[in-house]
């Protein structure tokens, strides 16, 4: 084999090649990042989400590098890559077209999650994953004109895939989803692709052609026009911050009032208003109120978990001299509060935005009479820093000595899907002397899931749990008097398998739909 073999059609541009490789390097890690957020209104963004995303994509990935190296060895010709990122453009045309059609589907079936997530990772991510694997190699073999500098130009399209990898992935956390928006940036990956194409192969509106470049166009009209058409009916807003994706819309309370709500997964409401006034939506709220009980003469609160803001408005409107400290991770989330849920400035509120573990651990002692949690309202999406044994023992180093803690989950009380409630009671309960479990709906059943609040005291508590004060004697009527069954371990930092109990929750969940 000579050296004029390896080579049959030769690139047009000097470095179209590079640019090639250097782009799509950069747009298939935009294209894995933003995978979870258009999953996460569907079936969640939850480490099963990303392990599906990264684990198929890699996988679709190592499909088309082999597919690329074997094809470019039969026929090295620049129109096959030009074709291919060509195709990858309709792949993600697909995606944009039927993207909300396919995750109905897959939320709506009664699959666990992991499966879940696999399908949907499969079906709209691993076919232009496939493709996108084809370039670099591919291009490698175009590029190589002599035998004696395969090594560099292998090192050197490689480095340049990986640099733009590099780059795409800071693109896409950093700037692409907080300010463009994840089905923004979808469109911008199928359109990059598209322009690439032509780029490195002007090509003739043939009818193939004409068909993807119309599934594209149509893929867009129908987002937009689904988003407009949501807008109007529900007053949904759709909003892509640096941590989560956001839904604002309209909907019924239980009693048929409306109210404005905000949800960050699927099929769980993580906070929401009355449209004419600032009452406690949720019942699950009222619960924050038996700090008066359990607490008596309390100053200064810690609140982890803002979203909307609904039980600080309420504590400062009925406590007028106390104050309270909220800390939201997502300065985003403080935004949309103040948009859409009538957050003011208040001289007794103090937010900071920081993860909640992190300020726990910054925290100075004995500074808070209670602390308040509310960043466990989802099946989807717990914060696991949170929850494990050395948290509880930093909220126990931050609250005075007769200080108290108060928070809501979800999950049930017996079953499998009492797993999370069981390990997190357990693990309060080996820092805390009294731990108190209430059932929100006492006409659920002990398998149904439902919302749980747990109390833990610093102390021995209150000597009794009734009072002269209707609300908070309605409260205390609601505590669980049986004992806990527990048979699973205490959370900690290194093991704390929070996503993997409540993915029996979720089940049970689906199945009762």
């Amino acid at each position: 084999m000579t050296d004029k073999n390896i080579l049959q059609t030769k690139p047009p541009t000097k470095f179209i090649l590079e640019i090639t490789v250097f782009v799509c390097g950069a747009l298939v890690m935009i294209y894995e990042i933003i995978g979870s957020r258009l999953l996460s209104p569907y079936i969640g963004a939850s480490t099963y989400v990303w392990t599906s995303l990264i684990g198929v994509i890699l996988a679709a990935l190592s499909l088309g590098y082999w597919l690329g190296g074997k094809i470019a060895d039969k026929k090295p010709d620049i129109k096959i890559l030009a074709l291919v990122i060509f195709l990858a453009g309709g792949l993600v045309s697909l995606t944009i077209l039927l993207k909300d059609i396919i995750l109905s589907f897959i939320a709506e079936s009664s699959a666990i999650l992991e499966i879940k997530s696999l399908i949907a990772a499969l079906l709209l991510f691993a076919p232009a994953s496939v493709l996108l694997g084809f370039v670099t190699p591919f291009a490698v073999k175009l590029k190589m004109s002599s035998l004696a500098d395969t090594g560099k130009t292998v090192g050197r399209l490689y480095a340049l895939s990986t640099v733009g990898s590099i780059l795409g992935t800071f693109l896409a956390g950093f700037f692409l989803i907080p300010f463009v928006g994840s089905e923004k940036t979808l469109y911008l990956i199928g359109a990059s692709l598209i322009g690439l194409s032509i780029l490195l192969v002007p090509f003739a509106l043939k009818p193939f052609n004409l068909m993807v470049l119309i599934v594209f166009v149509c893929g867009i009209g129908v987002n937009e026009f689904r988003s407009y058409y949501l807008l109007k009916t529900n007053d949904l807003h759709d909003v892509d911050t640096e941590y989560s994706r956001v839904q604002i819309f309209k909907t019924k309370d239980n009693n048929g009032k409306t109210i404005r709500a905000m949800a960050i997964d699927p099929f769980f409401i993580q906070t929401g208003t009355f449209l004419d006034s600032d009452e406690l939506v949720f019942d699950y709220a009222r619960y924050y109120h038996l700090i008066r009980h359990f607490k008596p003469n309390f100053q200064n609160t810690l609140m982890i978990g803002g979203a909307g803001y609904s039980f600080p408005k309420d504590y400062l409107r009925k406590y007028p001299n106390a104050k309270i400290d909220v800390v939201e991770i997502d300065p985003q989330m403080t935004e949309i509060a103040r948009k859409y849920f009538r957050l003011q400035d208040n001289p007794r509120l103090d937010i900071i935005h920081r993860d909640g573990r992190i300020f726990l651990n910054q925290a100075q002692d004995n500074q808070y009479d209670a602390v308040l949690m509310d960043a466990f309202g989802s099946l989807f999406s717990v914060p696991f820093q949170l929850t494990t044994l050395e948290a509880v023992q930093q909220i126990n180093r931050v609250l005075k000595d007769d200080g108290i803690v108060i928070f809501n989950l979800g999950g049930a009380i017996s079953g499998d899907a009492s797993k999370f409630l069981q390990a997190e009671y357990k693990t309060y309960a080996q820092v805390f002397p009294r731990v108190f479990l209430f059932k929100v709906n006492s006409e659920y059943t002990d398998s149904q899931l439902q919302n749980l609040i747990i109390v833990a005291c610093k102390t021995e508590c209150p000597a009794t749990l009734q009072s002269s004060d209707t609300e908070i004697s309605y409260l205390l009527a609601h505590l669980y008097s049986k004992n806990l069954l527990i048979n699973v371990e205490t959370l900690t930092d290194d093991l704390a398998p929070v996503e993997y109990y409540n993915s029996f929750a979720q089940s049970v969940f689906q199945k009762k739909k």
